[in-house]
């Protein structure tokens, strides 16, 4: 590849974090360092990770907790970056720091943006509803993922499909993305279209109790919670009998006809009334306190 001597300076993390490193290496990219961190402790490991790749071809490791110091902004001084590229890294990256970059810092986000900007773009996109999400390679600004884009891809997916489903697709997407536009983020001359501003919707982090189910909501809305935070995230649950039962799959049923929201008809299956049709649990697990 081109301007392969370039000094990439690697922040990333996750499956896409790892496949966008192995793709760089493989066309012998100068990667001169890798940023990154540990897993979140509610989360599944089901992901291989840039460090590992990074300690096996001996690159420099780093995994500050917060790259709010000068300790960090002098490494990566030493560390003369041509070019930032941050890749599903989940850590605020100052400007101080990928202002350091003398051809450009672009960063990855896992919508197709401008919609979903924020945290957990693909869980929260499955949970309201929506038949798509996406990759996008932007620019690295202050504000979360505002920044001009470069290339992004489309991944539609069905209103019945869960997030493990879609996941290989995002991160497929993700992995084209940066293939298509490392020429020329190398060259220092990509195409940047501006984010329409009036698309625009941002997401928060989520957390694990983000996943209890309402009842009182209807069943479409229940089963897209279900869908969106099930395997490998960490699942949506509810207490039955004084147990938390986690959904990890489920189906909607016929019309609840009046019977109160939260009303369990049967427990095996668990099948609960929502505000107009029934929840069926297909597959369940009960979750220690």
């Amino acid at each position: 590849m081109q301007n392969s001597n370039k000094r990439i300076l690697f922040f990333g993390f996750s499956d896409v974090g790892f496949r966008c490193l192995k793709y760089m290496l493989e066309q012998d990219c100068n990667v001169v360092g890798v940023f990154t961190h540990d897993a979140d402790p509610h989360e599944t490991h089901w992901f291989k990770t840039p460090e590992s790749l990074a300690n096996e071809r001996g690159i420099p490791v780093f995994k500050p907790e917060s790259l709010k110091n000068a300790e960090w902004t002098q490494k990566v001084r030493e560390l003369r970056p041509d070019l930032i590229l941050s890749l599903y890294y989940r850590n605020i990256i100052p400007e101080d720091i990928f202002s350091q970059a003398k051809i450009g810092a672009y960063n990855m986000h896992g919508s197709y943006l401008p919609s979903y900007r924020g945290r957990a773009p693909l869980n929260w996109a499955i949970i309201n509803g929506e038949n798509y999400c996406g990759a996008s390679l932007h620019v690295l600004e202050k504000k979360f993922d505002t920044g001009a884009v470069v290339d992004q891809e489309k991944v539609v997916f069905s209103e019945d499909e869960y997030v493990a489903d879609i996941l290989p697709r995002v991160s497929d997407a993700a992995l084209e993305v940066l293939k298509r536009a490392l020429p020329s983020l190398l060259a220092g001359n990509p195409t940047l279209a501006p984010q329409d501003l009036s698309k625009v919707s941002y997401f928060g982090k989520r957390t694990p109790e983000d996943g209890r189910i309402d009842f009182s909501k209807t069943a479409r809305q229940v089963f897209n919670l279900i869908r969106g935070v099930s395997k490998p995230f960490p699942g949506a649950f509810a207490e039955i009998d004084g147990k938390t039962v986690v959904f990890w799959r489920a189906k909607i049923a016929e019309d609840a006809n009046g019977i109160p929201a939260g009303t369990i008809v049967s427990r095996s299956p668990i099948k609960i009334a929502c505000a107009d049709k029934f929840i069926v649990a297909e597959e369940t697990e009960e979750r220690n306190k």
